[in-house]
């Protein structure tokens, strides 16, 4: 069992806290994610919702997430084809958040990544390795516990509890 991934890093910088991700003021007009994915990112870059592509990969820095605990935060970067967010420490919220909605946050050191990037990322039961390919250069990821991998291979913890029914060990 395991999760591979292939795709254009997008950079960001340090603390992109959740209202970055997605304005306050967008939410006042709604909470649906398909209709703020047009919106993501938009106070760091006005141009980064309209230039995503499904599979992009975000890669941040440290204190990714930080700010409330709003879960729109998470959902809209799923809406807009993002699979996962590589970044060197996030809010433990948004990481929580990420996992139970199918989102991979992964924690690695991200400074050998820039914009454009062709990325790879390999979760195994044992490992999770990023690979620049750009660069031609693998990182290691911290490895999720078992648990948590099934999870995201199930697509977040709603789909989980749709197979499994319970946390038992498999």
């Amino acid at each position: 069992m395991g999760i591979r991934l292939l795709g254009r890093a997008r950079r960001l910088g340090e603390d992109i806290n959740t209202d970055y991700i997605i304005s306050s003021t967008r939410k006042r007009d709604s909470l649906d994610p398909e209709i703020l994915k047009r919106y993501l990112l938009e106070t760091v870059d006005p141009d980064f919702a309209s230039s995503v592509r499904p599979d992009d990969l975000i890669v941040a820095g440290t204190n990714f997430g930080c700010g409330s605990a709003m879960e729109v935060a998470v959902t809209v970067v799923i809406a807009a084809g993002v699979k996962a967010v590589l970044a060197r420490s996030f809010s433990r919220t948004y990481y929580r958040n990420a996992i139970n909605n199918g989102l991979i946050p992964i924690e690695c050191d991200t400074s050998e990544i820039e914009e454009g990037d062709r990325v790879e990322v390999i979760l195994t039961k044992s490992s999770v390795t990023v690979r620049n390919e750009t660069k031609t250069k693998d990182l290691s990821g911290q490895p999720f516990p078992k648990i948590i991998l099934d999870i995201l291979t199930a697509g977040g913890l709603v789909p989980y509890f749709q197979q499994h029914k319970d946390f038992r060990e498999r």
